[in-house]
């Protein structure tokens, strides 16, 4: 018989938090670890973030979908340090390969019905150009309703 499914375990709540089972993140752990390793083997001041900071800032960020400026307060450092671990954390990982996504084929194999659809309709403001306005004029610009 297989593990029964608990949501109250350790490994439940964690993977609820980060998005990855504990398993995992000690793997990217390793991975991360090991190239900062080669990177800093001189020494030279600490770093603002440890390689677990930096990996828990990142998956953070993909799931919680926080404002770097947010994470950067809570952990104490600015946002261009985030911005910086993130794509660190990512780039590493990518060129490691041992994680990867499926490619298209098989995301295309698994199913041709769709249950779901969303779609993001939030208005966002343009630029309107200075000079020759009318062209791009929607008629909407001062309209008070």
């Amino acid at each position: 018989m297989g593990k029964k499914y608990n949501p109250n375990s350790p490994e439940s709540v964690f993977k609820r938090l980060y998005g990855v089972k504990p398993d995992t993140f000690e793997k990217m752990t390793e991975i991360l670890q090991k190239e900062y390793d080669k990177m800093h083997k001189a020494g030279g001041s600490p770093p603002k973030l440890t390689v677990k900071d930096k990996l828990t800032v990142t998956l953070k960020y993909l799931r919680e979908y926080r404002t770097m400026e947010s994470i950067g307060a809570d952990y104490g450092v600015s946002k261009s340090t985030v911005c910086e671990s993130i794509q660190w954390v990512e780039n590493t990982l990518t060129e490691d390969k041992t994680f990867k996504l499926p490619g298209k084929k098989v995301l295309k194999e698994t199913s041709d019905t769709i249950q779901y659809m969303i779609v993001d309709v939030t208005e966002s403001p343009i630029q309107r150009p200075k000079k020759g306005q009318k062209e791009y004029y929607s008629g909407k610009k001062n309209a008070t309703r």
